[in-house]
């Protein structure tokens, strides 16, 4: 998406790819795939180990590198694997990445690992230009929502996730969510699940909260 233009238009974008000393031969085939598709945005493609080399300059940063929760693996120590990770990746945005540059977390715990990050470069970078993603637990709440109401999944807007991607999250519907009409109109999700009190606070909750699980238990 980012090289086909997708993302930033026709910006020519110079793509780097950062992992792990030990896993960068295997990035240099993703290279060679990205080259193959001849995008017309990409107008070079840089792997490496080194984070200060990755960040250098950096216009835009997309921090998806975190460690994998496994079976058994207490929250607890997934967040400190994390945090050393997000550490070394905040101290080398703050040493050598451009002074504007945005930044957007999507590896999970998100909001914790955004804040790890930031946290690094406070007085240098704007805390406003750090983003988390949890878009997963919004795009599972919105399909809910839809499937409730009887509407398309596109419009249903706002709905917001309270905290990190976990099952202590909370999906809020009913705050500033609403679902637009064909004409434009915005329909307040407060006023149209007003009797739905109990499945909010139930189904729909319980359902976003413990969707991986459920996903992993059909498949």
């Amino acid at each position: 998406m980012l090289a086909s233009g997708q993302v930033f238009n026709d910006t020519k974008i110079e793509l780097r790819l950062l992992e792990i000393p030990q896993a960068v031969p295997a990035l240099e085939g993703v290279k060679m795939e990205l080259l193959d598709c001849a995008f017309p945005a990409l107008a070079n493609v840089i792997c490496t180990g080194d984070p200060l080399v990755a960040f250098k300059d950096a216009d835009v940063a997309i921090l998806v590198g975190g460690f994998p929760r496994k079976p058994g693996m207490l929250r607890k120590d997934l967040i400190q694997a994390n945090t050393k990770i997000f550490l070394s990746m905040g101290q080398a945005i703050n040493q050598v990445a451009s002074i504007n540059i945005k930044v957007l977390c999507v590896a999970n715990p998100a909001n914790t690992n955004c804040l790890v990050t930031l946290k690094q470069c406070a007085g240098r970078i704007p805390t406003s230009n750090f983003c988390a993603m949890t878009r997963l637990d919004y795009n599972r709440a919105s399909a809910q929502i839809a499937l409730k109401v009887g509407v398309e999944v596109s419009d249903v807007k706002n709905v917001i996730i309270w905290g990190n991607h976990s099952a202590t999250q909370y999906p809020d519907a009913v705050t500033d969510g609403y679902v637009e009409n064909q004409w434009g109109g915005k329909i307040p999700l407060s006023k149209t699940l007003q009797n739905e009190t109990s499945w909010l606070q139930n189904n729909f909750l319980k359902t976003v909260q413990g969707r991986g699980k459920e996903v992993m238990n059909a498949r």
